[in-house]
């Protein structure tokens, strides 16, 4: 990929080393979503001039955790691993201690309207991520397996940590994020919402209306978020 210094060149050459070897359990917080979130990080720097360089570094170790722990939900897990990878291409103790600090501030359970500026921008990446509207049918699923999980828990936690951001108007920080991406986040909560209504409606009735609240239950929803997430009122982002 290209990067904005040796430095993080360095970071992601060696990281998409290490990814590689998890890339059979990391379904969902794998390279793919990584090099994502890194390229639009860089993007978004630009409307709140932060340093890019940091930006970067943060996106590309933002989610080591699931590299240490594939269940573990916050990005504590991963400091020392992001330490490390961080020293090795480069970065002082200083750089290390802000860049971990912006992957704390930008975690999606930790938001509020006053993190910094580098973590708005990470944060806005890494949310767009998760609501691209091809997320239901072909990553959501990935995510269940991938954090053995199930199909319940998947939604309300999204329910849980999203909505309220939503209801603050800080589920996207930078406007070029808010104004592209919002009404994708928006039908995204929509949708899970529903999953979560689904499930309660269709609990005890036989197959194959009975959703287990498992894995198994994800292709129920598959051609409904087709129809209504890719092609129905959504349309396509307007990128510049």
């Amino acid at each position: 990929m290209n990067t904005q210094t040796k430095r993080t060149a360095i970071l992601a050459k060696n990281l998409e080393l290490l990814y590689g070897k998890h890339k059979k359990s990391l379904l969902f917080h794998g390279w793919h979503h990584i090099y994502f979130v890194a390229k639009k990080a860089v993007e978004f720097a630009n409307e709140l001039d932060v340093n890019k360089e940091i930006v970067e570094a943060a996106a590309l170790t933002h989610d080591l955790n699931y590299i240490v722990d594939v269940r573990a939900q916050g990005p504590e897990a991963g400091t020392a691993l992001r330490t490390k990878y961080l020293k090795e291409a480069g970065f002082s103790e200083s750089e290390i201690s802000e860049i971990n600090k912006i992957v704390l501030e930008e975690h999606t359970a930790y938001r509020h309207a006053n993190i910094s500026d580098a973590a708005k921008v990470l944060s806005d990446a890494d949310s767009l991520f998760k609501v691209m509207p091809i997320n239901p049918v072909l990553f959501s699923s990935k995510f269940i397996t991938e954090t053995k999980s199930d199909l319940r828990a998947w939604a309300t936690r999204i329910i849980n940590e999203q909505k309220p951001l939503m209801e603050q108007g800080i589920y996207f920080y930078t406007d070029i994020a808010k104004c592209k991406y919002t009404a994708w986040a928006e039908t995204d909560l929509e949708l899970v919402e529903q999953v979560l209504e689904a499930l309660d409606d269709l609990a005890g009735r036989p197959f194959p209306y009975t959703i287990t609240a498992s894995i198994r239950s994800f292709p129920v929803i598959v051609k409904w978020c087709t129809n209504r997430m890719c092609y129905g009122r959504f349309g396509s982002p307007k990128y510049s």
